[in-house]
């Protein structure tokens, strides 16, 4: 997994509430259960004019030349509920989403983004109001910056934002690892534990047992 430390880059207001994992990848748009090629069904029921088509709304966000190369999007209150379905931040990564920030998550939704490289940001509404205003003045210049080591959002010099995240969660988004790499970085205390283990109940042990 790719490690998220400092990102600065384009960031797409979409404050609305309640934004569903159904609408971040609709259930027609999930062929497979591969994390690849997913990006195209992102957002699907927003980004085109039609179900199932692919002709752009130019309404959306997204869609708006402003926006090309976002990187970081701006949510509402209770981002990624619905479905646990885990094809939605497979989507966001995909099409180069690395983070979201919004007022609060779904739980599963959150995990999701820290399993796979995404930043889940929560900071108050009304900060990301200011985010909001300060981007739409210009969207292809106004970068947001994300900074994961210093727990801060930063806009310009003026907007700073610390957000707080769970050390373990931050720990695999700065060193890009998975559930399992995690557990790996306490291999010398497993190797401890079951040395110790072995001396106390050395039958667990057996390879083979004689009959």
């Amino acid at each position: 997994m790719e490690p998220v430390r400092v990102l600065t880059a384009i960031a797409a207001p979409m404050i609305r509430a309640n934004i569903d994992t159904d609408i971040i990848i609709p259930s027609r748009e999930m062929k497979s259960v591969s994390k690849t090629g997913l990006a195209a069904g992102l957002f699907a029921g927003w980004r085109y004019t039609a179900i199932g088509g692919r002709d752009p709304n130019p309404e959306f966000v997204l869609n708006q030349p402003a926006y090309a190369g976002t990187r970081i999007l701006l949510g509402g209150e209770n981002f990624g509920c619905g479905s646990s379905r885990e094809h939605a931040v497979w989507a966001l990564h995909e099409y180069g989403i690395r983070a979201v920030i919004a007022p609060s998550f779904a739980p599963i939704f959150f995990g999701n983004c820290v399993r796979n490289g995404i930043v889940p940001v929560v900071l108050a509404a009304t900060y990301i109001a200011m985010l909001e205003s300060f981007v739409q003045a210009d969207p292809q210049t106004n970068h947001i910056t994300v900074d994961l080591e210093r727990c801060e959002v930063r806009a310009a010099e003026v907007q700073r934002y610390p957000f707080k995240i769970e050390a373990e969660a931050r720990d695999m988004l700065l060193e890009g690892l998975d559930a399992i790499d995690l557990t790996l970085k306490s291999r010398a205390e497993i190797a401890n534990f079951q040395a110790r283990d072995k001396l106390l109940r050395p039958w667990i042990y057996l390879e083979t047992i004689t009959q």
